[in-house]
C-alpha cells in the first residue's frame, strides 16, 4: 500500500481482540498509514454486547464528516449504550480475556473434530469464532451438487444449521466447496453437532 499513497484503507477490526495465533496489529499502526486508514470497530464481539448495536469509526480527517453523517441519519446511540461502551473499553478486561480463552479452546475443539469427519478438511482460523471447512469431498460422498445443497440437507436431515460459502459472495475458482460453522456455542453443542454431521455423511455415502 505504500506504493499507492492515494489509496485509503477501510480496516474492519471488530475481531482484533479475538486473535489466537500471534498478536493483532492494526494497519493504522504502520508508518504513514494512520492518516489514510478508517478504523471500524465495535463492542459486539470482544465484549459480547451484540444487542446494544454499538460501533464506531475512527479517522482524524474524516471525523467531522462522520459526525455530520451520523447526526443526520441515526442521531446517536442512547446515553445508556454509550456509557456501557465506555465501561467496556476502559473497564476491567478479565471477562473479555476469559471469553477469548474459551473461544480459543473451542476453536481447537471444532477444528479437531471436523478433521476427523470423512470428506471434510478444516484449517485452523486465526481469530473470531467461525470455522470454514472444505466440504468438496463430503458433497461428492453425499451426492450433493454443491455446498448450498449440502447445507440445506444438513439442516433438514441432521438438524445442524450452517451457512454455505455463497452466502458470503461468489466462490473463489478452484478452491472447492465450503460451509461456515460458528463455535460460539457450548462444548457439548459442538460435539453433538459435528457428530450429527459425521452421521449424516456416513448414512448418505
Amino acid at each position: 500500500m505504500r506504493k499507492h499513497p492515494q489509496v485509503w484503507i477501510f480496516a474492519d477490526e471488530i475481531y482484533g481482540q479475538l486473535v489466537y495465533d500471534g498478536a493483532f496489529e492494526s494497519i493504522a499502526s504502520l508508518p504513514g498509514m494512520q492518516e489514510r486508514t478508517i478504523i471500524s470497530d465495535g463492542c459486539s464481539k470482544t465484549w459480547a454486547m451484540t444487542g446494544w448495536r454499538l460501533g464506531f469509526a475512527a479517522n482524524k480527517k474524516l471525523a467531522p464528516f462522520f459526525t455530520n453523517w451520523i447526526t443526520n441519519t441515526e442521531s446517536c446511540a442512547s446515553h445508556i449504550t454509550q456509557w456501557a461502551g465506555v465501561e467496556a473499553l476502559s473497564g476491567p478486561q478479565a471477562d473479555a480475556q476469559r471469553m477469548h480463552d474459551i473461544f480459543h479452546k473451542r476453536r481447537d475443539l471444532i477444528v479437531g473434530l471436523l478433521n476427523q469427519v470423512p470428506g471434510i478438511t478444516c484449517k485452523s482460523p486465526g481469530g473470531a469464532f467461525y470455522a470454514w471447512p472444505n466440504v468438496t469431498e463430503a458433497c461428492k460422498l453425499t451426492k450433493c451438487a454443491d455446498s448450498e445443497e449440502f447445507r440445506k440437507r444438513l439442516l433438514n436431515e441432521a438438524g445442524v444449521a450452517v451457512l454455505a460459502d455463497i452466502h458470503f459472495g461468489p466462490r473463489v475458482p478452484n478452491e472447492g466447496q465450503h460451509i461456515r460453522f460458528s463455535y460460539a456455542a457450548s462444548d457439548e453443542a459442538i460435539n453433538a453437532g459435528i457428530a450429527r454431521v459425521a452421521e449424516f455423511i456416513r448414512k448418505n455415502s
